[in-house]
């Protein structure tokens, strides 16, 4: 919204700043982090007052959980109350990346504020059937990967990227519609998969948004472009305002589900997220290095999917208990000990993904 302040400029003036699009971000940051900073108390009193016993805790989890019980959960409304008034008001309104990206966020937020709600009103760990959540997030999915394809170049449409092979693209055709929406709707759900332990998920969440911004940034700019030697896709540098409002959302967040956490950010901050994560890796033809990027995300899927297949055919478990983080919380690993180290490989993998841009 800002960005018209640069009609009022002569070229040479503080509002040609607003054409900028790192000092919008910067702005952007600065919003969302003072948005979660003021607003972050009152909500949390809100929610306590609203929800009573707060979250409900998993009678079949970890022992040392049950001391959580009574701390509300929708703590993720903070971050998208600050992601979406501050895009709003440093993005450039007239870029549809930046719509995509948004209606993604608001529609599997909504899926999760549904889903928290069922759960926290019925008392009970069990909220919006798996069934209606993969469906709606489909359908979200597949409308934003109908209109990603139209706004990528003709050259680069229904095709994937590979990392590292700089001129090497694979055509899907149209099978690349439900590809696009398996990244998506499966980023959303391994974020939320992520989502177990005090401040787990937002920090490797707010670091691969700044890796993904970085990346956005890079392939919406000819130069950087041709200097990387990576694929141009006009119009995704605006994304990295997304990505630096998450950030700062994601801190003003963190500030209170520090452990021990306040506030628990729950399905409508951890869908939403990784929705809106997954989002920009499509928009940008990134998908395959956000398998890199989102590493610690994958591998938390990964974990629940290679439990569940093992068991229902052998009748034993490969993890002491799924998703892994769980499993190092059995093993005798204090919380903070995996919450730490998780958000170190996070950093790891976020710095290996970007070295694919310069690889030849």
């Amino acid at each position: 919204m800002v960005y018209w302040l640069t009609l009022l400029s002569d070229g040479g003036d503080f509002f040609n700043l607003f054409r900028y699009i790192t000092f919008r971000a910067g702005g952007a940051f600065l919003t969302s982090l003072l948005f979660g900073f003021v607003f972050g108390k009152p909500l949390i009193n809100l929610l306590r007052r609203r929800q009573g016993r707060g979250q409900p805790i998993r009678s079949d989890g970890p022992e040392g959980h049950q001391s959580k019980a009574g701390t509300p959960t929708m703590g993720g409304a903070l971050i998208l109350g600050a992601l979406v008034v501050s895009t709003l008001l440093w993005a450039r309104l007239d870029n549809m990346h930046i719509w995509v990206v948004l209606f993604v966020t608001i529609g599997f937020g909504a899926i999760g504020f549904a889903d928290d709600y069922a759960k926290v009103s019925k008392q009970t760990s069990a909220g919006v059937s798996g069934r209606v959540r993969l469906g709606l997030g489909f359908v979200i999915a597949l409308i934003a990967a109908l209109v990603a394809a139209q706004l990528h170049p003709e050259g680069l449409r229904l095709q994937v990227a590979v990392p590292v092979l700089k001129d090497t693209l694979v055509p899907f055709g149209i099978m690349f519609f439900p590809f696009a929406m398996i990244v998506i709707v499966g980023t959303a759900n391994a974020v939320n998969l992520t989502d177990g332990l005090d401040g787990l998920a937002v920090m490797p969440v707010m670091i691969a948004a700044a890796a993904l911004g970085v990346l956005a940034y890079a392939v919406g700019r000819v130069d950087f472009t041709q200097y990387l030697d990576v694929h141009y896709v006009p119009g995704t540098g605006e994304l990295l305002i997304f990505c630096m409002a998450l950030i700062g959302g994601g801190l003003g967040f963190l500030w209170y589900n520090a452990p021990p956490a306040a506030i628990f950010m729950g399905d409508t901050g951890s869908l939403s997220l990784g929705g809106a994560l997954g989002a920009i890796a499509v928009l940008t033809k990134h998908e395959i290095v956000w398998a890199i990027i989102g590493g610690v995300f994958v591998a938390e899927a990964l974990s629940v999917i290679i439990q569940v297949f093992w068991f229902k055919r052998t009748g034993r478990r490969v993890f002491l208990m799924a998703p892994i983080h769980h499993h190092f919380e059995k093993k005798g690993y204090a919380e903070s000990q995996i919450v730490i180290r998780f958000w170190i490989i996070a950093i790891v993998l976020a710095m290996i993904g970007l070295a694919t841009l310069k690889v030849r």
